[in-house]
């Protein structure tokens, strides 16, 4: 992607998802509304212990991502963190899109860059499954999968996904598809 794609691409997240950088964990509240949050193993176990656990979690990231994005082109967006502003040498594929300073630690020696890379390629049914492992086990957090016109948002995490929604229906429908896949939280952490 070119510069003037990055501005593009920039301008519509701000537009579609103001409040937070394009860093899954840092989406605002105020999208509370579109959300829902489904667990990745039964009884909201949080880590895959073997290859059975592993094709559950598989098997739930890859039928929610089908039915949001089936066929489609999607942005998967990964950031990374370094402690100096340089962009690292290792990688997640794409695109540079942005570098930030994390100001969220009050101790300026303990302050990090993000790092945020896109790459756009078509959704298909375990083409992320390898990203999707490295995120169960925790060894990559933060990562966004969205539609190219950022209006539905896929936020694995290790234990589960946030997934945002164009509207309250949308959400609802989602969510009464996969119940049994819901935290038992009242407010559905």
């Amino acid at each position: 992607m070119d510069r003037e794609a990055l501005d593009a691409l920039t301008a519509l997240w701000l537009q579609r998802w103001p409040g937070g950088p394009p860093v899954g964990h840092e989406i605002g509240a105020e999208h509370r509304d579109v959300w829902v949050r489904f667990h990745s193993l039964p009884e909201s176990k949080r880590y895959p212990d073997d290859e059975g656990e592993y094709a559950v979690v598989l098997e739930r990231h890859n039928t929610v991502l089908d039915e949001l994005f089936d066929g489609s082109d999607v942005y998967v967006i990964t950031p990374t963190w370094t402690s100096g502003p340089d962009v690292p040498d290792e990688r997640p594929a794409g695109t540079h899109w942005q570098t930030r300073l994390q100001t969220d630690d009050p101790d300026p020696e303990f302050r990090t860059y993000c790092h945020v890379f896109v790459d756009r390629r078509t959704w298909r049914p375990g083409s992320l499954d390898e990203l999707l492992r490295r995120v169960a086990d925790e060894e990559v957090a933060g990562v966004i999968v969205a539609d190219t016109v950022m209006r539905r948002l896929y936020h694995p995490y290790d234990g589960g996904a946030d997934v945002y929604l164009t509207s309250p229906e949308e959400r609802d429908r989602l969510r009464e598809r996969h119940a049994d896949w819901l935290s038992r939280h009242p407010q559905g952490w």
